[in-house]
């Protein structure tokens, strides 16, 4: 979430590799980084070394490859007469039977094996005064567990019962430049950073090298709080990210034997580079290595609770199910084994009341931008992003959900404190996929433009 190409045919596609030429090294970051005690060289050689491999083949399973997304939504902020009419932008749906069996009957459920749900029932039922409940009691109880749920949630996430929603392999659906171009592929991140009540400054085309803007930008107004100054550089380091797999898989060459995708530094360089950007291009990509170490701390923090004995990555193939597990289980120890994690205990640190207020604020904000993405004309790069924002989401669910998941009760029949759905889980992977993936293609661009000095 990585949110996708939305921007993708809005650049200039007339400069030349000459730029690259004449401004060489100028889109790299090095050194440490803002709001953190971490550097990019630190992240560099962790991701890419030690991550970033174990990440894309737990990617590949059948389990983190399907995603249900419902791409027929309306957009509830304007009147959207802007479907892409691009090819790339298509997305394709699996057939009923590309979906393992034991996704399809267990997606509903939470993360639990549905053997451990059958037990959790079981218990319940036991447990229980009476257990002869009207209709009209149970759907109050699931209205009520919902509420709760929705509570924790920091993105709006489809309902996965709608006749509209269709599994998508993302495999064969990945994230690169589509076309999708014009006003009405602007006004989704104009919209994205000019309803964010937490802008340090008002962002006019931030990316956009069309725009008429050419001063630098501050980078933080007086007094602004290190959660609001957090904000902004979640939505900013999304963006950037978006733009370098935009760059890395951009579209070379289309004739009627074959499509060319590969990586174009001129647009790397248009997006990046200090002095095209007029000292913009680094800052982004600083924002990118924070975002990084967000989600990464995320994946941390989550770590006790697929531990459990009772969390099982259900397809309805035990011997993979149990290995894949493991390969889970190994990539987030590898995660949590980091150095300089980040510290979340520094937002909301303030006194309680005014900690809820903005935390409040904090997930509402971020739950109206999850829902810009119904807006969004492309269907691919709707996919991509309505998956990095719920991804987004799931992360700051978790790392402000320390007590429920300290909380867990030992007993794997207890119902835990603190759950994730499928759902949740697998756009968290491949949100963190698209994020490590950004990382990685730094460093291809970087040897690229040092051929090109």
């Amino acid at each position: 979430m990585n949110l996708c190409p939305f921007v993708c045919g809005l650049f200039d596609l007339s400069l030349k590799a000459s730029t690259s030429q004449k401004y060489g090294l100028g889109a790299c970051v090095t050194g440490s980084l803002d709001d953190c005690a971490c550097d990019v060289e630190t992240i560099d050689t962790f991701n890419n070394e030690q991550l970033f491999p174990k990440l894309q083949k737990l990617l590949e399973s059948d389990y983190f490859r399907f995603y249900k997304v419902n791409l027929n939504k309306p957009c509830p902020f304007w009147k959207d007469n802007s479907l892409c009419g691009q090819k790339n932008c298509a997305v394709i749906p699996c057939t009923p039977n590309e979906v393992p069996e034991g996704i399809k009957t267990n997606d509903h459920h939470n993360m639990y094996s549905a053997e451990a749900n059958q037990e959790c029932e079981k218990a319940e039922k036991l447990g229980a005064v009476n257990s002869s409940l009207s209709e009209e009691t149970r759907q109050s109880l699931r209205e009520w567990s919902k509420h709760d749920d929705e509570a924790e949630r920091f993105c709006v996430i489809d309902d996965e019962e709608s006749p509209d929603s269709q599994y998508v392999d993302l495999l064969l659906n990945p994230e690169r430049f589509t076309g999708y171009k014009g006003p009405e592929a602007w006004q989704i991140w104009n919209s994205i950073y000019e309803e964010n009540c937490f802008k340090p400054y008002t962002v006019k085309r931030p990316l956009n090298p069309m725009s008429a803007y050419s001063g630098n930008l501050p980078d933080l107004l007086p007094g602004q709080c290190v959660e609001k100054r957090a904000f902004f550089r979640l939505v900013s380091g999304l963006h950037s990210s978006i733009n370098i797999h935009l760059s890395a898989r951009f579209l070379l060459d289309d004739n009627w034997y074959e499509k060319k995708w590969g990586h174009n530094v001129s647009e790397f360089q248009q997006r990046f580079d200090a002095q095209l950007t007029n000292g913009e291009g680094p800052k982004r990509l600083r924002n990118l290595y924070f975002l990084y170490l967000i989600e990464l701390r995320a994946l941390a923090k989550i770590l006790p609770v697929l531990q459990r004995p009772s969390f099982q990555l259900y397809t309805g193939q035990s011997v993979q199910d149990q290995q894949l597990k493991l390969q889970l289980i190994e990539l987030l120890q590898v995660a949590k084994s980091f150095p300089l994690h980040f510290d979340e205990t520094t937002l909301f640190a303030g006194n309680k009341e005014e900690a809820a207020t903005l935390k409040e604020d904090f997930r509402l904000t971020f739950r109206n931008i999850s829902r810009i993405m119904d807006c969004v004309g492309c269907f691919k790069c709707r996919l991509w992003g309505k998956l990095q924002t719920q991804g987004l989401g799931t992360v700051l669910k978790i790392l402000f959900s320390e007590r429920q998941i300290e909380a867990l009760p030992k007993s794997s029949n207890s119902r835990p404190t603190f759950q994730l759905s499928r759902q949740e889980l697998v756009s968290l992977l491949n949100a963190f996929g698209r994020i490590s993936t950004s990382i990685r293609e730094l460093e291809n661009f970087r040897s690229l433009l040092s051929m090109v000095r």
